[in-house]
């Protein structure tokens, strides 16, 4: 893709993918690679950033990059660690804080007329997360900004195009983040703004032509966002070429393999529904711990897929729906030191048994980016506003091993909760929602009877990319009829409770 390009040096941060979207928000391209694996085509990127990280630049397996050929020769943003980076290594010190630098602040020094400071005032709330400290700057440095209990808050390097800031601007907290990258990538770097969703949508469509040629694909549908704008961006690219096929893992939603294929007619695309319920259940049978259910349901989509594609002939291409934060997730931020949380069944390759290569068209993108292409496209918002569902289904909303049982009743609880969402109006105002069925059993009274029976957690959170996110306070009215509702309509369920957990410390999912 011929655009310009900003490279982000990731350290490891649980906000370096925050950054990437903010680049993104403003129409550039960004890129995300390890701080010890930096491309070989350094000159086709506009400018560089670097994150934060977990770590201090005072331990001894401190994260070192090599920045021999970034500083002075292109304008690079160094963010948190990567300034105390800066600063502890050309000439500057860093110290432990006397007190733990996290949370708001707010800028009391702005250097006059300073371009990274644009539109930007003293007063200004900035977002910190930091234990150590500049503090003194690196030889030739030159204080732009402070707040009340951080002098050192940013700093450019005199004759350079060189700068360090203590604040995070990618966080939601910093108010003028995105004017602040915008004036460092934009007036600074002059980076060109020219990544847009049709932009992607014509590159793409032309690099999916090349790559696959006259070959023909298979593509897994779910009835989500992530899977169906990859089957119409194929479908641009390689028409009749492209097989789609529906999986009914048995542990969809009530109703939703029939609801689905319904919801592709008409699309134009060739789609076939594969009811594999008992093949999914028999292999989850007596797995609870959630990574063995992960895989097995992995396991199992292959070889379904691995069937079917043996029907058609000459197919030489799987096609997944892969996003950015599946990968992330899976295997770090491209091999960053940051943690792996989860694997996801989507990720990671193909078994050496099946001959199919993979295409995934959509892996470089955050889901709101993926919305926006859908929308580009002119498809359904039906679709476009579908809440996420897990790849895994409701196995991991089922704590514990997965049975028949189990899944026909969080069904019909989860069924219960969206619909009530929907007529309430309050299913488009959440960005994920589902419920989660408990390995306990409670105590319950139901008329003149003791119950024993399972208890459900109901969980609605609010994001835009699923790496953070907040739990909805949805009206006590609302609660009170769902778990009323519940309870009297769905057999084996005495209780029900509401998740109140963001993310971070916690995950969306329970497993």
């Amino acid at each position: 893709m011929q655009h310009n390009k900003v490279l982000i040096l990731d350290f490891g941060s649980q906000y370096t993918q925050l950054i990437a979207r903010r680049v993104r928000e403003l129409n550039i391209y960004c890129e995300i690679y390890p701080f010890n694996k930096i491309p070989n085509d350094i000159d086709s990127f506009k400018a560089v950033i670097l994150s934060g990280s977990p770590s201090s630049v005072r331990a001894e397996n401190a994260p070192h990059p090599d920045l021999s050929k970034i500083r002075g020769y292109m304008p690079l943003l160094a963010v948190c660690y990567g300034a105390q980076y800066l600063s502890h290594f050309s000439g500057g010190l860093v110290e432990p804080s006397s007190t733990r630098e996290y949370g708001r602040a707010n800028l009391t020094y702005v250097k006059v007329k300073e371009p990274l400071f644009n539109h930007i005032d003293a007063g200004s709330q900035v977002w910190m997360s930091h234990s150590d400290t500049i503090k003194q700057l690196p030889t030739n440095g030159i204080l732009i900004a402070s707040t009340k209990d951080v002098e050192n808050a940013a700093f450019v390097i005199e004759g350079e195009q060189t700068y360090g800031i203590q604040f995070h601007p990618e966080v939601y907290h910093s108010t003028d983040g995105k004017q602040f990258l915008e004036n460092f990538l934009v007036h600074i770097a002059k980076v060109e703004q020219d990544w847009t969703p049709q932009s992607f949508v014509e590159e793409t469509v032309e690099a999916l032509q090349e790559k696959i040629g006259n070959d023909k694909v298979v593509l897994g549908l779910s009835g989500g966002v992530d899977s169906s704008v990859a089957a119409i961006l194929l479908h641009k690219a390689i028409g009749t070429n492209l097989y789609c096929i529906f999986v009914n893992n048995g542990l969809l939603r009530k109703n939703e393999y029939d609801s689905v294929l319904a919801q592709y007619e008409g699309m134009g695309l060739n789609v076939k529904g594969v009811d594999a319920s008992a093949r999914f259940l028999d292999a989850l049978a007596g797995l609870s711990d959630p990574e063995l259910k992960r895989k097995a349901i992995g396991r199992v989509f292959i070889e379904v897929f691995d069937d079917e594609a043996h029907q058609i002939k000459d197919v030489k291409w799987l096609a997944q729906g892969t996003i950015y934060p599946d990968v992330i997730e899976s295997v770090s931020a491209t091999g960053s030191p940051s943690a792996t949380i989860k694997s996801h069944h989507n990720v990671g390759g193909l078994p050496d048994f099946m001959k199919l290569k993979v295409v995934e068209p959509l892996k470089a993108l955050f889901k709101d980016e993926v919305r926006r292409v859908g929308a580009s496209m002119d498809m359904d918002q039906a679709i476009l506003g579908r809440h996420p569902f897990p790849g895994p289904g409701l196995a991991i909303r089922i704590l514990g091993d997965i049975t028949a049982e189990k899944v026909r009743i969080l069904q019909e609880v989860d069924a219960v909760f969206i619909d009530n969402l929907k007529s309430w109006n309050l299913y488009d105002k959440v960005w994920q929602a589902g419920a989660i069925l408990l390995p306990v059993n409670s105590v319950g009274v139901m008329g003149d009877e003791r119950t024993y029976e399972k208890c459900v957690a109901l969980r609605a959170v609010e994001s835009t990319d699923g790496m953070t996110a907040d739990w909805v306070n949805l009206p006590y009215e609302f609660l009170q009829k769902t778990s009323n509702e519940i309870i009297n309509k769905v057999k084996g369920v005495n209780r029900v409770v509401y998740d109140i957990s963001s993310k971070p410390p916690a995950t969306i999912e329970w497993e």
